[in-house]
């Protein structure tokens, strides 16, 4: 009988990739995939450290799992990601029932390391410090036949205050563009229309790769992606605003793949908060990238992340910040509550911690002006025939379909489409984080897929 095993994901999209490929190796190694948590064999957890209570929520779903476990003893339960490679044999000592723990450099031998665990019937954690050989390499098991990401960099080396990135993910690595224009060109062919390319830091994309005088850079790599026939449209995150270079934005605006929309992280709008955290530049100069960005990419979106209530925030940091948000105008932006992650810098300044209830209370205002201004650029809008991207029904509304724009705007409309599908909507209602639109043509259908599982080599 052939064994199921059920993958659960916490964190980001590059945690979500790193499942995909977890997917595909169980797959290889003749597993099946279910959605049925109490009917699997095997279940593994690929875990985040980045947001807060992380840990937490990672040792609530062990503890369900136990109970899972006292009534199922040949299940096996495997925990990877960054927390995993942060925590390493503290996860085995808090849970026993934990058969394998891995991190974030060797995914490969998820699949061994469970077989070890079944023999030996005791737990195998196995932390690797750097990876043998680029992710890329692994089979990646895709959620959907229309869209995928692709990473194109791994690691970071930066060192912002409150980021514990460098510590699970390792030094800043860039694959090979080759190599992952190859990629690219196989995926075309497997019927992908829509393409996120993933790193830690885009924005650096190639510094590492250089020989002699020239070095590829993330501008080339747009281009190159472009080019490339069948990709309809390209995002990419996480771009660094210290790394945004004129040429970047340049070829956004002339790679018609390119979407109009860029994230960019802030953080705060304060320069004594920013040279805390150790970003690399001021908000004066964050605003002047935005401006430029802006005047070269017609129809561009911006979002952002902004961080409320960093160690030592007083209430003129605050206000910078709010002030910098007024200015840039953010079609929306991730506001977080400031969370300390052991290992982080900020995680030291345990004597300047904001109080939570002024935190909140910050949260609250600033949360008004994004928005403020998120509702007046979708109002904006209305009138406008956008084209979307269907990816399904609405979660809320089944009889209602929901797609992107291509400045990564949800809109939602009636209709019955196939996911994948490309759409005109014109749009009605607006609203701070949706849009509502009638369907009009239908552009293009989801393109045949051989297969979602993708293989290649980098």
């Amino acid at each position: 009988m052939t064994r199921r095993f059920y993958v659960r994901t916490f964190g980001c999209q590059m945690n979500e990739h790193d499942s995909e490929r977890i997917v595909g190796l169980l797959e290889a190694d003749g597993l099946e995939a279910t959605d049925d948590l109490e009917t699997a064999d095997v279940v593994v957890l690929n875990t985040c450290c980045i947001r807060e209570n992380a840990d937490n929520k990672l040792y609530g779903h062990l503890g369900h799992l136990k109970s899972l476990k006292d009534r199922r003893p040949g299940l096996q339960i495997a925990v990877g990601g960054c927390l995993a490679q942060k925590d390493r044999d503290e996860i085995v000592k808090r849970a026993g029932h934990v058969d394998v723990v891995f991190g974030t450099h060797n995914l490969a031998h998820a699949p061994a390391l469970l077989a070890e665990a079944a023999r030996t019937g005791e737990s195998v954690v196995e932390i690797l410090e750097e990876h043998e050989a680029y992710p890329s390499a692994l089979p990646a098991r895709r959620e959907v036949d229309h869209s995928a990401w692709l990473t194109i960099q791994i690691g970071c080396d930066n060192s912002c205050a409150f980021c514990i990135v460098p510590s699970v993910r390792g030094a800043e690595v860039s694959r090979r563009m080759g190599d992952i224009v190859h990629e690219v060109e196989e995926l075309a062919r497997d019927g992908v229309s829509e393409l996120t390319l993933l790193g830690q830091n885009v924005n650096s994309y190639g510094r590492d790769l250089g020989t002699g005088q020239w070095s590829p850079q993330f501008a080339d790599l747009l281009r190159a992606v472009d080019a490339v026939d069948g990709i309809d449209r390209v995002r990419f995150t996480s771009p660094h605003p210290k790394d945004l270079r004129e040429e970047t934005v340049a070829a956004m605006a002339e790679c018609a793949s390119v979407c109009e929309h860029l994230h960019l992280p802030v953080q705060s709008g304060s320069d004594r908060t920013l040279a805390r955290m150790r970003r690399g530049y001021t908000a004066e100069r964050y605003l002047e990238k935005l401006v430029m960005a802006r005047a070269a990419i017609a129809d561009l979106a911006v979002t952002s992340d902004i961080i409320v209530g960093f160690p030592g925030e007083t209430e003129a940091d605050f206000m910078a910040t709010m002030e910098l948000a007024e200015a840039a105008q953010y079609d929306a932006a991730y506001i977080f509550v400031f969370s300390p992650r052991p290992g982080t810098a900020a995680a030291e300044m345990v004597d300047d911690f904001v109080p939570d209830s002024v935190v909140r209370e910050r949260m609250d205002r600033l949360t008004e002006v994004v928005e403020r201004h998120g509702t007046a650029k979708h109002e904006a809008r209305l009138g406008r025939v956008e084209q979307a991207l269907v990816e399904g029904p609405s979660k809320k509304d089944p009889a209602v379909m929901s797609g992107r724009t291509r400045q990564n705007k949800l809109v939602h409309f009636a209709g019955d489409v196939p996911v994948g599908s490309t759409v005109e909507v014109t749009v009605t209602k607006a609203a701070p984080h949706w849009l509502r639109g009638d369907l009009g043509a239908v552009l293009s259908g989801p393109r045949p897929s051989r297969t979602r599982l993708s293989v290649t080599a980098g």
